[in-house]
């Protein structure tokens, strides 16, 4: 019976991703050896990392005067090399949840941090609104989407500084206008490919300014000028961002793969905003998650949590269980969950409130 994968990182990949790396694991290229085993300065491995970055190019629209790298330590280690590269004086965060929290955290190493507006007296389930940024920081940082409490930033902020911002579990889920931030940087087990991989997109401008001496790994400029392979690359990670690349071009982009995630959210959010038995965490509707659907038992039915879960392994509902800091459920719906993973999920929603 069919695996419906709700993990939410590392989570579920195209199907056409795992069967192309897999080949590629047994032979690549064409040359006998495994992706795991070829030189990272052959040309056929340099032709992947050329490719997967004019895809990125492509797919995002990135702008000229910016700088794909793909790198490696995820996003915890891109919340000090941020701060530690644009950060002179004084940066503003806005804390939506435990990852911006946690951003915040390194950024205090570098130099002043600024709080603007926090969630925090909802327990992040909302997107603070109508703050203002100062005009003195070095820049604004967001977490666009946010896995754990299930919010998300559909829009790109107007402010009147540089923009930088954690965009780990929803890049690649729906158009993004590149040119309104500094830096992007984002893990990769969500939408691209297996955790190993880091892509960072940075505006070159914005680079050189702090004045500081910077560790070499550290230094974004030290990446850019070494065609961002100054180190061994996570070279399996990156030859399957390729093909999730590919994937997403051939279904027609973007635009073509938000409609299909909105529609997949939409199928669950309306069926636990029916459903007698749970609720959606987050409620305002325009804040709610594309990429993470938050959800408890209504009140009254907080005993038979566990029996939910129980009935969701029976239908081969994988990866429901909510954060260890929440509680709850959490049903990821990633680029390559299928909207038919969604309907599952919704019948088994339905059945446990038939059987309750």
């Amino acid at each position: 019976m069919k695996k419906h994968n709700f993990s939410a990182g590392p989570s579920i990949l195209p199907e056409f991703t795992k069967e192309e790396t897999a080949k590629a694991i047994i032979d690549f290229a064409g040359t006998g050896l495994s992706v795991m085993e070829v030189s990272h300065r052959g040309a056929e491995f340099q032709a992947v990392v050329d490719e997967t970055i004019q895809l990125i190019k492509e797919i995002l629209s990135v702008p000229e005067g910016y700088s794909v790298l793909l790198l490696q330590g995820g996003a915890s280690l891109q919340f000090y090399m941020a701060p530690l590269n644009l950060l002179v004086k004084k940066a503003a965060y806005l804390n939506t949840g435990v990852w911006a929290s946690k951003a915040m955290k390194e950024a205090k190493l570098v130099g002043e941090v600024i709080e603007v507006a926090s969630s925090k007296d909802k327990n992040h389930t909302y997107v603070p609104k109508g703050y203002e940024v100062p005009a003195d920081v070095d820049y604004f940082h967001i977490t666009t989407n946010n896995t754990i409490y299930g919010t998300e930033m559909f829009s790109d902020p107007e402010v009147c500084v540089p923009l930088v911002a954690d965009m780990s579990s929803d890049i690649f889920s729906r158009p993004v206008d590149i040119s309104k931030y500094d830096l992007i940087y984002a893990g990769a087990q969500k939408n691209l490919a297996p955790a190993g991989l880091t892509l960072v997109i940075v505006k070159d401008a914005a680079l050189g300014k702090t004045g500081r001496t910077l560790p070499t790994m550290l230094n974004y400029q030290t990446h850019i000028d070494n065609g961002t392979m100054f180190n061994t690359p996570p070279c399996v990670a990156i030859y399957a961002a390729l093909q999730t690349l590919k994937w997403i071009k051939n279904l027609g982009g973007l635009e073509v793969i938000q409609k299909m995630n909105v529609a997949k959210a939409k199928v669950i959010y309306d069926e636990l905003d029916r459903n007698k038995c749970f609720k959606a965490v987050v409620p305002n509707k325009e804040d709610r998650s594309l990429m993470n659907i938050c959800f408890v038992m209504r009140e009254g039915y907080e005993a038979v949590e566990a029996d939910f879960l129980a009935l969701a392994k029976q239908r081969n509902l994988i990866g429901l269980k909510g954060h260890r800091s929440v509680g709850g459920f959490r049903a990821s719906t990633y680029n390559a969950l299928p909207i038919e993973s969604a309907q599952a999920l919704v019948d088994a929603l339905k059945e446990f409130e038939a059987n309750h």
